[in-house]
């Protein structure tokens, strides 16, 4: 079985906000799709506002986003620490790269990047939008 994963997002209202953010931030192809772009409502369990986003996708070379605008009340905050996004870099440069990106855009240091007890460089970075990212760089250890 050949599978792919992608995570998928439930934004509180501002996925066209938080997906071009995120192709800014990766690099690649976006497709944003509003529920005034469906051909028909008929049917949904739920109406939405128009310009909601229904789907989008965020594809680059090193990872795929998908999501939309979440919908109903008592939605739970995207900022949480039950769950996070491991990106592995190849080097220390690029990871503080990445790192430095997110910080100056509105982010924060989550935990500092630095060698890590089981010999990896090792840090988190928690975006504008609540999402942690969990930065690592493999073997950078003596």
């Amino acid at each position: 079985m050949a599978a792919r994963f992608s995570p998928y997002i439930s934004f509180p209202g501002n996925a066209a906000d938080a997906f071009p953010y995120y192709r800014d931030l990766f690099g690649g192809r976006l497709e944003v799709m509003t529920y005034a772009q469906f051909p028909s409502m008929e049917g949904f369990p739920f109406t939405s506002p128009p310009e909601a986003v229904a789907h989008a996708t965020m594809e680059s070379p090193s990872i795929t986003l998908t999501g939309g605008d979440g919908m109903g009340d008592g939605l739970p905050p995207l900022r949480s620490d039950v769950y996070s996004f491991l990106l592995s870099f190849d080097t220390t440069e690029e990871a503080t790269g990445f790192i430095d990106k997110v910080t100056s855009t509105g982010g924060e240091v989550a935990m500092p990047f630095e060698m890590a007890p089981w010999g990896d460089h090792y840090g988190q970075v928690r975006d504008r939008f609540g999402i942690r990212w969990d930065v690592n760089v493999p073997g950078t250890g003596g």
